[in-house]
């Protein structure tokens, strides 16, 4: 019981960017284009944070700017696979690749570091986790109680009855990609900010297990909630289990990913049993 507590605080913070990335990578989902560049916009929107917290010590206009920076890449992901007809998942595993360079050239730039930014830290860490939770109702009205979100979701199976009525399906698609980018950049600002630093590759991974979550969370809002806390929970045990158990610290810390793939396999096979 003395652990269980702390386990759960810290598994709340944990699922704060999780729950950010997976909410944004929920919308161009339902509408039939999957967005794998998650992990590049959260490092991006890390980056910009801290930078601008640095320079201003306003954490809004952080946050505000880390949103801005993180949609940007995705107007470029857009342009790419809309526009220019490249590949949906190649463009997206060039923006993950893309993202860590750049951050780590404009720090050298502006800090004279070779990625690394340290600043203060927040102290509004709830505050992200309560915009979180209200953030799922607030996904949840607009996907189901509105045109648009009747749109967007049409516009993975019904996207000829979309260009019948003179709706582009396309443009509800370009919306899904630029929400994405503000929600993973918000997530990311919470990484950096939290920690009072940016760290090259400090997502450690969280954008392909917030892929993940929105599958295992049956591309729900609420469903999200679950499945994100269930990763961060793997995770915070991994970080307590090293003081605690035997076991090489190189398979403790490789837990989550363990239960990664483990609710991968669950989900593939759910879904098979269900088409049969």
């Amino acid at each position: 019981m003395e652990i269980l507590i702390p386990l759960i605080h810290s598994s709340l913070f944990i699922m704060i960017p999780l729950l950010f990335a997976a909410a944004g990578g929920l919308f161009p989902a339902l509408c039939g284009k999957l967005n794998i560049a998650l992990e590049g916009m959260l490092l991006t929107g890390a980056f910009f944070a801290i930078t601008v917290f640095h320079f201003t010590g306003s954490w809004v206009l952080a946050v505000l700017t880390a949103a801005a920076a993180a949609a940007a890449l995705s107007l470029i992901h857009v342009y790419s696979v809309f526009f220019l007809k490249a590949n949906l998942f190649i463009c997206g595993l060039a923006i993950n690749l893309f993202s860590g360079g750049l951050c780590i050239v404009l720090s050298d730039k502006i800090f004279n570091t070779k990625g690394v930014v340290v600043s203060s830290k927040i102290n509004g860490s709830q505050w992200f986790l309560f915009t979180g939770i209200l953030l799922l109702f607030v996904i949840w009205l607009l996907l189901y109680k509105t045109p648009f979100g009747l749109r967007l979701r049409a516009c993975d199976k019904n996207s000829e009855a979309l260009k019948s009525l003179g709706i582009s399906p396309q443009f509800y698609q370009t919306i899904a990609f630029l929400i994405s980018g503000v929600l993973c950049g918000v997530g990311g600002a919470f990484m950096s900010l939290n920690l009072g630093s940016y760290v090259p590759g400090m997502s450690a991974g969280k954008g392909w297990i917030a892929l993940v979550v929105i599958f295992l969370g049956g591309k729900r809002p609420f469903g999200l909630l679950g499945a994100a806390f269930v990763f961060a929970l793997a995770e915070a045990f991994s970080n307590y289990a090293q003081g605690f158990w035997q076991i090489p610290a190189d398979f403790i810390l490789a837990f989550p990913y363990i239960c990664t793939f483990i609710a991968l396999i669950a989900v593939s096979v759910s879904s098979s049993s269900l088409k049969e």
